[in-house]
């Protein structure tokens, strides 16, 4: 017979015991991370239509384009 796992209970192994350890430091690097990561939350039905980073990042570079041809005088949107 199979054995019920409860989802709650913990997977790892006795023999990884992480108390004894020494030196370890919670978020130790989220500074050096948050530097090179800007993360965005999408909301769900955004991430539904765009359901990758490129495709995010497509259009709010098509949009970037539509505001600048928009702004009169401004010479970064001219072709």
């Amino acid at each position: 017979m199979k054995k019920e796992v409860n989802e709650l209970e913990d997977e790892l192994r006795p023999e990884y015991d992480f108390s004894k350890m020494q030196g370890g430091v919670r978020g130790k690097y989220i500074d050096r991370y948050r530097t090179g990561t800007n993360l965005v939350l999408l909301d769900p039905d955004v991430a539904q239509a765009f359901p990758t980073d490129a495709s995010v990042n497509e259009a709010l570079r098509l949009l970037m384009q539509i505001a600048q041809r928009q702004q009169p005088n401004n010479p970064v949107g001219v072709d």
